[in-house]
């Protein structure tokens, strides 16, 4: 572990104007002696605090793995027409983020990022399965030599912010963090047909650790 990982603040630095926004309202209101407000908004800072947690995670060492990139509920596993994937047909894992969910996004693989595509949308309740068609949506392509794995984060009912903090070009490590989504959200991720999915509908996944699937070992 370095330096920069050991001294690290676990907290998603995207979360800090609303915990010091908050912080200052708390004081403010103490100062002025309204005690209950003031009860009410310090319990905002500790619910801010905790939605903006960032754990690190040590993705398992398995050859050929797709980790999940968020953490949740798997609530879809469906094949899906996706033109990126060999003859437009690709397998969609879907993983739904509660308000109690850790809302980092991290890589599924080692990999460039081939490309990334903001859709502005609606903001219907994230499981529902028009959401991914209609909802606010950021999309991350990932390459690998010639495997390409697609990452979609999508807005939900409450979430009104998509953060992406890579860019195209950018070499990913598998497990890295790829950005958040504010407030309950979805994220999908796209595998080969040929891929063996690991994880079953209704399962808790950890973004970064929980295999959603392995990939056919590449023709020598």
């Amino acid at each position: 572990m370095d330096a920069e990982q050991r001294f690290r603040i676990p907290l998603a630095k995207e979360g800090l104007p609303f915990i010091l926004a908050l912080v200052g309202l708390t004081v403010v209101l103490c100062l002025i002696g309204w005690k209950i407000p003031a009860a009410f908004a310090g319990a905002a800072v500790l619910f801010v605090l905790y939605f903006f947690r960032d754990p690190e995670r040590k993705p398992p060492r398995i050859a050929e793995a797709v980790l999940s990139a968020a953490d949740g509920r798997v609530t879809a596993i469906e094949e899906s027409e996706h033109p990126a994937f060999p003859e437009g047909r690709a397998r969609r894992i879907s993983v739904f983020l509660s308000l109690f969910s850790v809302h980092i996004n991290r890589s599924p693989i080692t990999a460039q990022v081939e490309d990334i595509e903001y859709r502005p949308g609606a903001f219907l309740s994230a499981t529902r399965d028009e959401s991914a068609e209609k909802n606010e949506r950021n999309r991350i392509q990932l390459r690998n030599g010639s495997l390409r794995i697609i990452v979609d984060q999508i807005a939900g009912v409450i979430a009104r912010r998509i953060v992406c903090s890579c860019k195209v070009g950018d070499m990913v490590a598998q497990g890295q963090r790829i950005g958040l989504i504010r407030f309950g959200s979805r994220t999908d991720v796209y595998v080969p047909l040929n891929a063996e999915v690991r994880v079953k509908k209704g399962m808790k996944v950890r973004g970064g650790e929980t295999v959603l699937a392995i990939l056919p070992a590449p023709r020598e």
